[in-house]
């Protein structure tokens, strides 16, 4: 049985690894969520493994295929809470995932931190 897994394993990363090379053959670089939910509440990861490890379905195809990644926070949703994006940029690409990655800090600087009384920026 291990031969076929491992066969039907690496035919299925081809195909992601091919449809991020046609997705990069029309963009520079992909935003998308990093979790399909915003910050978990307290004790979540203990509360329900299955549960935890389903939130991981944005980012598997990523390392599945091998390309660059990084996740930030973009903002807040209604309860205050933080909500995260990551960026994803082709093989080889990185130079280009960390400028995009500071551009948007940058223009987007004051939605994604909060201040502290000292001036400080820091993540909420």
């Amino acid at each position: 049985y291990y031969d076929a897994y491992y066969k039907k394993a690496q035919n299925l990363r081809g195909a992601v690894i091919r449809g991020f090379e046609e997705t990069f053959a029309q963009c520079d670089v992909i935003l998308a969520p990093t979790v399909p939910m915003t910050a978990f509440p307290k004790g979540f990861a203990e509360q329900d493994q299955v549960q935890t490890y389903q939130t991981d379905i944005c980012t598997v195809p990523v390392n599945i295929a091998g390309i660059p990644a990084l996740s930030m926070p973009c903002g807040y949703d209604r309860k205050g809470l933080p909500i995260g994006m990551q960026l994803i940029a082709n093989r080889f690409e990185e130079k280009k995932l960390l400028q995009t990655a500071f551009l948007f800090e940058q223009e987007m600087a004051g939605e994604i931190y909060r201040k502290t009384e000292w001036g400080c920026r820091q993540y909420a």
